[in-house]
């Protein structure tokens, strides 16, 4: 494979990983779950209330 279409590939398995939490957060959202994320080295628990309040914040 040459450069360009090695950078082709990641920028196409980046936009896949991008989708994915996109669709990830929307259905926590939507089913009222809990997402567990790291954050500084610690697990957290993001109720999908937190997580609506994040997205109407930004």
């Amino acid at each position: 494979m040459s450069e360009i279409e090695l950078q082709q590939l990641q920028e196409r398995i980046d936009i896949g990983v991008r989708m994915a939490q996109k669709r990830l957060i929307e259905r926590t959202i939507r089913e009222n779950g809990d997402l567990v994320v790291e954050q500084n080295g610690e697990v957290v628990h993001i109720s999908g209330e937190q997580l609506e309040e994040m997205r109407l914040e930004s």
